[in-house]
């Protein structure tokens, strides 16, 4: 079993590398781009868990490592 985790910064949070995307994007043509979040994607290979022990343990996971909870926000999915 694999899980996805994507990170992002809350929407409250200033995000100045996607200000920096948006920028470039809009000097090379792609001026319909009016914003840009970036965020962090993981993958996560898991073995010999059950679908819940797996997702208590993404969940810990991501809240403990991988994001900083007071400027990011997560999601995850399991994917058999």
């Amino acid at each position: 079993m694999k899980a996805h985790v994507w990170v992002m910064p809350k929407p409250t949070v200033l995000d100045p590398q996607g200000q920096t995307i948006q920028r470039a994007l809009g000097s090379l043509g792609f001026s319909s781009v009016h914003d840009v979040r970036q965020g962090k994607f993981f993958v996560l290979d898991l073995n010999g868990l059950s679908r819940d022990e797996a997702a208590r343990q993404v969940e810990r996971i991501a809240k403990e490592v991988l994001a900083n909870p007071v400027i990011e926000q997560f999601r995850f999915e399991l994917v058999d």
